[in-house]
């Protein structure tokens, strides 16, 4: 859930991050739908999505009810109107009833609609009229850029729900995606994944502006103003010769202070954060930019092939060769 609970089980205030932060942080955000489902079924159903690495699974509810089961068999109940987030995708079930068998989606016959966009219609003996449940759900390949941390650190499910008191303004998306998912008007399975794009960005954002619920280490030093500086400067140029020294200065604290509690923080020393900062960048500019190796390198500072390529092979436990090899791989 993006929202937790206080002592008094009210819902409580994480400390929000700086907004000029936010900003900078979602300013790399890249969300984008690679395939969608219109799933029109009449009970009982259950359905399987199964868990693809890298990739998030969104699902909105145009007519319910029906149930999110979890791979621990936790249950939550979706009514009309609802959406949820996966960041992390992972296996889960959508169900008429919590205790019923699953077959995986992708067993049911589906037609294209458009490009990405398909229709499935599971209604049994009976007709699709309008009387079963109605889901249009969405995989997305979802990464934060330099900030890609964040996405281990997200909850395995985001309710929008939750986001309504606070952010009213995405209450008409929702009620947009319910008239398009029902009415199927000329065009409306390119709006509906549209806005399942935007509905998934602005669930991310809001955890984001929230301080990112009950994360700690990492966040922490996000949430720190001083050490958000620094964090930021080092996102913002990852390529400069960073000495501890000039890190302490936007910090505006001396180098041992500094170092103390970045490290504290942290859990890592400043300079071995810009190394893995690097090698993560690098592994998405080679395997999904498919830009040069030597390019890489120059870009994030190295002054060599061989040096870049050892750090690489240190952070990320291979060559980049393998990297830009896995990543044209077939099914990759």
């Amino acid at each position: 859930m993006l929202d937790r609970k206080s002592d008094n089980g009210k819902p409580a205030e994480a400390t929000p991050l700086p907004a000029d932060l936010v900003s900078e942080l979602l300013m790399g955000m890249r969300l984008v739908g690679l395939s969608y489902r219109r799933i029109q079924i009449t009970p009982p159903f259950g359905l399987r999505f199964g868990a693809v690495e890298g990739r998030a699974q969104f699902h909105f509810v145009a007519r319910g009810p029906v149930f999110l089961r979890c791979a621990d068999g936790t249950i939550n109940p979706l009514s009309t109107g609802d959406a949820v987030l996966l960041p992390q995708g992972g296996t889960h079930d959508l169900v008429s009833q919590p205790d019923l068998p699953c077959r995986h989606v992708t067993a049911l016959e589906s037609v294209p609609i458009c490009r990405s966009i398909d229709a499935i219609q599971a209604c049994g003996d009976t007709a699709c009229d309008g009387t079963g449940v109605l889901i249009f759900s969405g995989c997305m390949e979802f990464d934060l850029g330099s900030m890609h941390p964040l996405v281990a650190l997200m909850p395995g499910m985001m309710f929008v729900g939750t986001l309504l008191e606070r952010y009213p303004e995405i209450l008409p998306m929702l009620e947009a995606m319910e008239r398009e998912a029902r009415g199927e008007r000329a065009g409306f399975a390119g709006i509906l994944a549209r806005l399942a794009d935007v509905v998934s960005a602005f669930i991310v954002r809001a955890w984001v502006e929230c301080g990112c619920g009950e994360s700690n280490g990492w966040v922490a030093a996000l949430r720190d103003p001083r050490l958000g500086r620094v964090i930021a400067a080092l996102h913002r140029e990852p390529g400069r010769n960073w000495t501890v020294a000039e890190l302490a200065t936007v910090m505006g604290s001396s180098r041992s202070v500094f170092a103390e509690r970045f490290l504290e923080v942290t859990g890592m020393t400043p300079l071995r954060y810009l190394t893995e900062l690097r090698m993560r960048l690098a592994a998405q500019w080679i395997g999904r930019d498919h830009l040069p190796i030597d390019a890489v390198a120059e870009r994030l500072g190295y002054g060599s092939q061989a040096a870049f390529s050892r750090a690489f092979k240190r952070v990320i436990g291979n060559p980049p060769g393998a990297t830009r090899t896995s990543a044209n791989a077939p099914g990759a």
